[in-house]
């Protein structure tokens, strides 16, 4: 049966019924899985997410009956196109994440291929234990996928490749044989020849193929640390114990499917020592790669110049990129010890010895663990951060992971950018420079047939490159298709035929992910994009002029790496984090969009169902664009498409009622008592609630008695001799927190400011944008360029409480009005409460306060200037505070009210931030700017969150300074 006349309908109803996990045979979904992290797209025939082993057994059982070919996937961010096919995908990242067993004294971990690779080295560091390849993506990679790709890393250099460390796999055949396969000693190997069946016939054909290779393999296989092409026939010799699991490492899930994994695990020295190195340039550092080496660090990394200036251009890292010493590039070099001191001694000795060179690098050693978090961070952004710099061209996986001697590398390095020069390419430099690794990026033309051309030859003369050099075309990502084509110039075209050999014993049929590594597509099939990617240009509302003002190009903004995966940390992407799917990922729905503009598998472009389902659990947090090392702004496309959904069709009421909310609010002013009194009384409440789409557990907030802007207009007129600012009276804390803005008032006023409202109610239009309401919002946004207008052009800054606001005017301001003069400075006039303190009052003298504190942040402000300015205030102010890696509250404006998302918007609470505050002592201040932040955290723990603004005014009280206006005369204490 071939792929044509297959029928999936049928398949995917068998399935259904046999296994209880996911059956996806969708448009979306094979959409959602046709690329990973590389240049190839192949739409798969279905996806399948099993809940159990069973449940891939039987899945392999049903495609063997119907024809299909399989490919196992985890974390789906290899880079060699080993993840997408024309098969039936097998996700095994949503239920098949357990560790199975820990055992610290044998130093050893079983678990299942869809275990995340941080949560296994988390568990381990309890017991200073940790599994030693650690890539970049350790936050999110899976075992299973690391042992397909035989994954490596920077810490490697400590431990070996995932190929040094696995003792015994768990095995599935396309045939339905499933085995257990490890090191296998003489007397075993007759046991189960012996014993004869598939298993015994397979133990054979490999001895008699390695007993036929052993003299080849031999000569050809380059003797590097990071050899990762080809498969790993060097396992199968009777010096290296005829290891069978090892052999099927790095195999890319062609030959088996990995069912469960036992790994070693190595000592994790409890401290280490950071020591960077600054070199005139790239090829220098790479010239002292074996100075180094020499004393033995655990990590050596290098990268150039270039990276660091396109880090400075994208805004990536910025003020870590500064911690570097002087140099034009870098050695990243890592020492451990039992104790810090001893870390530091290893350190010292290398600094030492290096001194005494006849030119010595530039030198700086880390002591700040924080610091050394931030160099590391650098580091590990590296493909994120070359491949979307404005002013140049996107660039390319395809030849980023090439590997040769460590003492060969300044040398190889000279010669490969000869290369580029003579092709013409450009690329940043850097890699695990240690172990001889050199990754990369390259702006290759991927979209005309000339490009696509001058594209392999370049390949075929790196590849020529490399093997002269006796380096490994790959050093860690695999072969899949980008290479593929090329390991006969390394290995010969004898061991290429073992390959195909070693394939067909276990795949007999060609079933297990067909077209990867042997009879491989050319690196020039089955491209992303190719010379007939011809995407139609769609007018947008956003201007979206960091992509030149091209929405198709917005789209291919993702590289696939997945950061949004992770759960362990940072904000993005908090729906992904509990509900574990592909499609409520940022990666997902940013791949969606392409595949919706592409408009093969989804042909209904704005009207995508699809889309539109993905986008629904969006909580438009702005978390991708402040962790996603190249700023996919989903919060922004989100919006976009959901204007052009809803111009054939009816929002739903909700859009209304709070898109509106600004509206609803003036009305309500009018008699906020009897609105507060409609709001909970049990026969109204609940029919108020049905109108707008709330949850019957949601409270509609309270009105105030009196909004903000009418007490300011009441209260006595300030000097007029101080320099003006404009408070933004946003609709939340006008018309719900007044005491928030009137707590700024007061401190505005103390550090020598005039503040000022504008002339007329205002709203920045924030609540719009989570329906699409864009029309709206630019009216909104017009009407305060007119009303603000003189004020912007004397340079009176804007400073606002609420988050969401603020970024309104940083982000989607100069996103819809890139080129309108009066909008760019309000862009640059807006200031966070805290940020303006900080910056434009630098001389204030801060009261002290002597309390605990929990900081949560908002998620706008953390990916527009993150928290230091608000941490640099509680410092001042002599709190005892603690910052909450907390992520999203949940709530995102109106998203935690609606009705169908209360439930992800609770669980994305229960992560880490409504934990904390319940387990706060009761006299601990919960510091959230955000309204939504202070309203998930009383309605969902009865604690309440104070404004950065109210903190620092319990602090003026407690001083009971004479000098500061108390912003109500007649009540001593604004707060509770």
């Amino acid at each position: 049966m071939t792929i044509a006349t297959l029928d999936a309908i049928t398949l995917a109803a068998e399935l259904s019924r046999e296994i209880r996990g996911e059956v996806r045979f969708d448009n979306g979904s094979r959409a959602l899985y046709a690329t990973d992290a590389s240049n190839y797209r192949q739409v798969p025939i279905g996806v399948v997410i099993p809940k159990s082993i069973d449940d891939v057994v039987a899945t392999v059982a049903a495609c063997r009956r119907h024809g299909a070919p399989v490919v196992s996937r985890g974390g789906g961010t290899s880079l060699a196109g080993q993840c997408c096919n024309v098969a039936v995908v097998i996700d095994m990242s949503k239920y098949l994440n357990r560790i199975l067993e820990l055992d610290p004294e044998g130093k050893t971990a079983r678990v299942e291929p869809g275990c995340v690779l941080d949560d296994l080295r988390d568990a381990a560091e309890k017991f200073h234990l940790t599994f030693a390849p650690d890539p970049s993506t350790h936050t999110h990679n899976t075992l299973g996928g690391m042992i397909g790709n035989n994954s490596c890393g920077v810490h490697s250099l400590m431990g070996g490749k995932t190929v040094d460390n696995v003792i015994e796999l768990d095995v599935l055949l396309y045939d339905g044989s499933r085995m257990k396969v490890g090191r296998t000693d003489g007397e075993e190997f007759a046991r189960i020849v012996a014993e004869g069946g598939r298993r015994g016939e397979i133990y054979s054909r490999l001895k008699a193929l390695a007993d036929a290779q052993a003299e080849r393999i031999r000569a050809r296989y380059p003797k590097i640390p990071r050899r990762v092409s080809g498969y790993n026939l060097d396992e199968l010799l009777p010096e290296n114990g005829f290891h069978v699991a090892r052999a099927l490492v790095g195999s890319e899930a062609t030959c088996v499917v990995v069912l469960e994994a036992t790994l070693r695990l190595v000592d994790s020295p409890p401290s280490r020592s950071l020591l960077v190195l600054g070199y005139p340039d790239v090829f220098s550092a790479g010239d002292h790669v074996p100075d180094v080496l020499r004393h033995k660090p655990v990590g050596l990394e290098g990268l150039d110049d270039l990276l660091v200036e396109d880090m400075k251009a994208i805004h990536l890292h910025p003020r870590n990129v500064q911690l570097l010493p002087d140099g034009g590039g870098w050695l990243l070099a890592e020492f451990g010890g039992n104790s810090k001191s001893e870390a530091d001694a290893k350190a010292r000795d290398c600094m030492k010895a290096l001194k005494q060179s006849s030119n010595p690098p530039t030198m700086k050693l880390f002591d700040n663990p924080a610091e050394e978090k931030m160099i590391w961070t650098v580091r590990e952004s590296g493909l994120g951060a070359t491949a979307h710099v404005p002013g140049k061209e996107i660039t390319w996986e395809g030849w980023e992971d090439a590997a040769v001697p460590p003492d060969k590398v300044g040398d190889y390095l000279r010669d490969f950018r000869k290369l580029l020069d003579k092709f013409g390419y450009a690329c940043d430099l850097y890699g695990h420079f240690g172990e001889g690794c050199i990754h990369t990026r390259i702006d290759f033309d991927l979209v005309t047939e000339d490009g696509i051309k001058t594209f392999h030859a370049f390949l075929n003369e790196a590849a020529d490159l490399v093997v002269r050099y006796g380096g490994s075309l790959s050093g860690e990502h695999g072969d899949g298709q980008s290479k593929a084509e090329f390991l006969p110039k390394m290995f010969g075209d004898e061991l290429v035929a073992a390959f195909r050999e070693f394939k067909s014993i276990w795949d007999p049929d060609g079933k297990m992910n067909p077209g990867k590594i042997v009879d491989a597509y050319l690196p020039t099939q089955n491209l992303r994009l190719g010379a007939d990617y011809k995407p139609v240009h769609h007018p947008t509302h956003f201007q979206y002029p960091k992509d030149n003002g091209e929405f198709d190009r917005v789209v291919l903004r993702c590289v696939g790496i997945g950061n949004c995966r992770q759960h362990h940390s940072h904000t993005m992407c908090p729906s992904y984090r509990v509900t574990r799917e592909e499609k409520h990922s940022t990666r997902g729905r940013a791949r969606l969009l392409f595949e919706t503009l592409r408009g093969e598998v989804i042909t209904d472009l704005w009207q995508s169902e699809a889309m539109k389902e993905a986008l629904d659990l969006c909580l438009a947090c702005k978390g991708c664009k402040g962790d996603c090392p190249v700023h996919v702004d989903m919060a922004t496309y989100k919006s976009e498409f959901l204007a052009h959904y809803y111009r054939a069709r009816r929002r739903p009421r909700e859009a209304y009622v709070f898109g509106w909310i600004d509206r609803w609010c003036v009305l309500a002013s009018h008699a906020p008592g009897l609105v507060n009194w409609l709001a909970e009384a049990p026969g109204f409440s609940s029919v108020m609630k049905s109108v707008a789409g709330m949850h019957p557990e949601r409270r509609f907030p309270h009105f105030a008695p009196q909004t903000f802007r009418r007490w300011f207009q009441e209260r006595n007129p300030v000097d007029s001799d101080k320099p003006s600012v404009i408070l933004w009276p946003d609709t939340f804390n006008n018309h719900f927190h007044p005491e928030t803005a009137k707590a700024a008032v007061a401190l505005l006023e103390a550090a020598g400011f005039q503040v000022r409202l504008p002339k007329r109610p205002l709203c920045c239009g924030r609540p719009l944008y989570d329906f699409g309401l864009l029309d709206q919002a630019k009216q909104q946004l017009r009407r305060i360029l007119i009303d603000l207008g003189e004020d912007i052009d004397r340079g009176i800054p804007v400073v606002g409480l609420e988050p969401a606001c603020i970024t309104v005017f940083r982000d989607e301001l100069a996103n819809l009005f890139p080129e309108d003069e009066t909008a760019q400075k309000l862009v640059r006039q807006s200031y966070f409460f805290s940020e303006f303190l900080t910056t434009k009052a630098p001389e204030f003298d801060y009261p002290k306060l002597a309390r605990k504190a929990l900081l949560h942040g908002h998620c706008h402000q953390k990916a527009t200037v993150a928290m230091e300015h608000d941490q640099t205030v509680l410092r001042k102010l002599g709190l005892d505070w603690h910052p909450l890696d907390s992520g999203c509250c949940g709530m995102a404006g109106s998203f935690g009210f609606e009705k169908e998302k209360f439930e992800v918007s609770r669980q994305i609470g229960e992560l880490v931030l409504l934990p904390a505050v319940r387990a706060a002592s009761s006299d601990t201040l919960i510091v959230a700017d955000g309204f939504s932040c202070r309203e998930q955290i009383a309605q969902l723990t009865g604690r309440r969150g104070l404004h950065i603004a109210e903190v620092l005014f319990l602090a003026l009280q407690d001083r009971a300074s004479a000098e500061l206006a108390d912003p109500q005369p007649n009540q001593k204490k604004v707060l509770p």
